[in-house]
């Protein structure tokens, strides 16, 4: 038998049937489901150097499992001295496997690592049902070794689904187990 992870397993076994008696879903295809995983981090500084770009694509490779690219500027801007096709920012996109793995450490690994944590915001999402998580340090994840980097730096966790509204992503992604600030 192949592998399966834990959380694909909870949202089969657990998250469908409790959302499709919350909402009345006539079929189990109109439950909605996480699509991807966007992982987004902007290195403005890289404009200066070359060699800021490298280490990040490095680091959120081994955050992510994956292999992340260089996104590049779309257009000049002289006062920021940006020249157009620069390299500024990482992402990687994950789906599948990965995608619920990443998920799965990111709630039980990685959240519970920074300081103060109350929950995550409700309000980010974006009235089409995908939540966008900041995050302000980069070494929360236990794949970045502290010792070994130069600069602490930020990123973005978008989670598209195929909810149709914020409120059933809400669901959603807190029947999957996000940690969500009480009210």
């Amino acid at each position: 038998m192949s592998y399966v992870p834990t959380l694909k397993k909870k949202y089969i076994g657990e998250v469908v049937p409790a959302l499709m008696t919350k909402y009345s879903y006539k079929s189990v295809m109109q439950v909605p489901k996480i699509s991807k995983i966007v992982v987004n981090q902007g290195v403005g500084a890289a404009v200066g150097d070359k060699k800021l770009i490298d280490n990040a694509i490095d680091e959120i490779s081994r955050i992510t499992g994956q292999k992340a690219v260089s996104t590049k500027s779309k257009k000049a801007i002289s006062n920021f001295k940006l020249r157009e096709d620069l390299p500024i920012g990482v992402r990687v996109t994950l789906r599948g496997e990965r995608m619920y793995e990443f998920l799965e450490r990111l709630m039980a690994v990685a959240l519970p690592q920074v300081r103060d944590f109350k929950g995550i915001n409700d309000k980010s999402f974006d009235g089409r049902g995908n939540y966008t998580l900041g995050i302000t340090e980069h070494i929360i994840f236990p794949e970045i070794d502290i010792d070994k980097i130069s600069k602490i730096s930020g990123m973005d966790i978008t989670i598209v689904t195929t909810a149709l509204t914020d409120d059933e992503a809400h669901s959603l992604l807190k029947e999957i187990g996000l940690p969500f600030r009480k009210k």
